[in-house]
């Protein structure tokens, strides 16, 4: 074998890694067209992080799991879910995930619940999810908090954190692997850089979790804080805590990478009020086209036609009831030069004291599927966003986790609009059910998934966006050159 094959081998691999172990097979036993340039293939194995859910003594914590069924996934294979920093198999999993097709879930209480670190193998790999749903009932950050537990990597942009008076933000830092990681925390405000040297050098033991709270690390006042996570070495999952005295509260999720161009989907309908936080890596300016995405078509925010951002530096826009009764999506575009930049809103519902605050984050387009759990019977909405071209998608309820029979249902989404879908219903459904959203035609699809509960007069919401659930791996196709040993 020569060394081209071999480089092209060692590429497979490494792009495996980012999700899984992908099994290399023929495009024939894929239904790859044989001319194309890779197969797509389901991965073997993924790993998700979740952070500790909260600090509060009256924390009530919902996990649930559930992998999609996927054509050519292996047979066998298992997923586990387990206390960070726990003896391998000393320790009871905090639910049992059911097979492929069917969540299942469990619950803790209290302010002592870990982070938690999950692996899943062969048929449990693919687009393996797990939501982490937690209801306060009083205090700082009371109200409904949502997290998808999410991938280790390397950077996370975090638009929309605060150091102002009223909030109490945590960044959580969890290590899954067996070496330490070492991460930088930086803090980027309305100026630019906020001077700290605290946030150097944060070290995570392995199979570890680390939660920092942001005021310890600037004596500054920020309204609005962009954060950026740098590991240095090894990798983490990480999100950020958001928690205010009086406004409810919820986890934030990491931006989208850095583009020039990015959607923010599902702004709920009845927001009572939108900021928009923007952040731009580097020094270059941008000057950001900012419309929203509406159930009849794309219109422009009165008095915010173009936002302009200041390089290294964080940018705030108080876009108010901008939804005004219909749900839609924020589409960012360059008016000129194409400057990448990072985005959230910070989204608040409710009327007086009865208020509650979520974040939607910029998100990638769905390519091949999305997957959101803990849906329940008239508690969950979805948006579906097409900001281009028109777009063809199917959605699918699964069975419900302890009874019911999956459904699913076919919407053309116009262009320029995002909808608010009439979600299928698993017939006789118990329990809680998982919602997948596959393209079948058109232009790309963005997702957002919002969950509401009556909670003493609070309205209390989640919401999570929808990328890619990345249960497939390209793999290129490779023949070996057996002339070598001939040479």
């Amino acid at each position: 074998m020569n060394r081209t094959t071999l480089s092209l081998f060692a590429a497979v691999a490494a792009l495996a890694a980012v999700t899984g172990f992908a099994t290399v097979a023929t495009p024939q036993d894929t239904g790859a067209d044989p001319a194309g340039t890779a197969a797509l293939l389901p991965v073997e194995r993924t790993g998700l992080v979740c952070p500790a859910p909260s600090a509060s003594d009256l924390a009530e914590t919902t996990y649930t799991s559930f992998t999609p069924v996927t054509e050519g996934a292996e047979g066998k294979g298992r997923a586990e879910l387990a206390p960070a920093g726990a003896a391998k198999g000393g320790t009871e999993q905090v639910l049992e995930p059911a097979e492929p097709g069917t969540p299942a879930t469990g619950d803790v209480s209290g302010a002592d619940a870990p982070a938690l670190l999950g692996t899943a193998e062969g048929a449990y790999a693919p687009g393996w999810t797990v939501q982490q749903t937690t209801e306060v009932a009083a205090g700082t950050g009371r109200g409904l908090l949502g997290v998808t537990c999410a991938e280790a990597d390397t950077e996370f942009w975090f638009p929309g954190a605060s150091t102002d008076p009223g909030r109490t933000d945590y960044v959580h830092l969890t290590n899954p692997d067996d070496s330490a990681a070492v991460v930088d925390i930086e803090l980027y405000g309305k100026d630019g850089a906020v001077e700290s040297t605290v946030g150097e050098g944060i070290t995570v033991k392995p199979h570890e979790s680390e939660s920092v709270l942001l005021s310890t690390l600037s004596d500054a006042a920020e309204a609005d804080l962009t954060v950026h996570v740098n590991v240095r070495s090894g990798r983490v999952g990480a999100a950020v805590q958001a928690l205010h005295d009086k406004l409810g509260g919820d986890w934030l999720a990491a931006s989208a990478d850095p583009a020039g161009g990015l959607v923010l989907p599902g702004i709920p309908a009845d927001a009572e009020d939108v900021r928009l936080v923007l952040f731009a890596p580097g020094d270059n300016d941008a000057d950001v086209q900012v419309r929203l995405a509406t159930p009849s078509g794309l219109i422009t925010p009165a008095g915010h036609e173009t936002v302009r951002v200041k390089g290294g530096a964080t940018t705030a826009v108080d876009l108010a009831d901008v939804t005004r009764g219909e749900a839609g999506s924020l589409v960012l575009a360059p008016t000129g030069r194409s400057v990448p930049i990072v985005a959230a809103a910070r989204v608040v519902r409710g009327k007086n004291s009865g208020q509650e605050t979520a974040f939607v984050t910029a998100t990638a387009p769905v390519k091949t599927r999305a997957t959101a759990v803990d849906n329940a019977a008239k508690a969950a909405t979805l948006s579906v966003t097409a900001p281009g071209k028109a777009a063809k998608v199917e959605v699918t309820a699964s069975a419900g986790s302890e009874g019911g029979t999956r459904a699913t249902k076919t919407y053309t989404i116009e262009g320029g609009t995002t909808q608010a879908v009439e979600l299928p219903v698993p017939e006789g459904l118990k329990g809680t059910y998982a919602l997948t959203v596959e393209p079948v035609s058109g232009g790309p699809v963005y997702a957002a998934r919002t969950l509401t509960r009556a909670a003493d007069g609070v309205s209390a919401f989640t919401v999570q966006t929808l990328p890619d659930d990345r249960g497939t791996v390209a793999v290129p196709k490779a023949d070996e050159d057996l002339s070598v040993l001939q040479r």
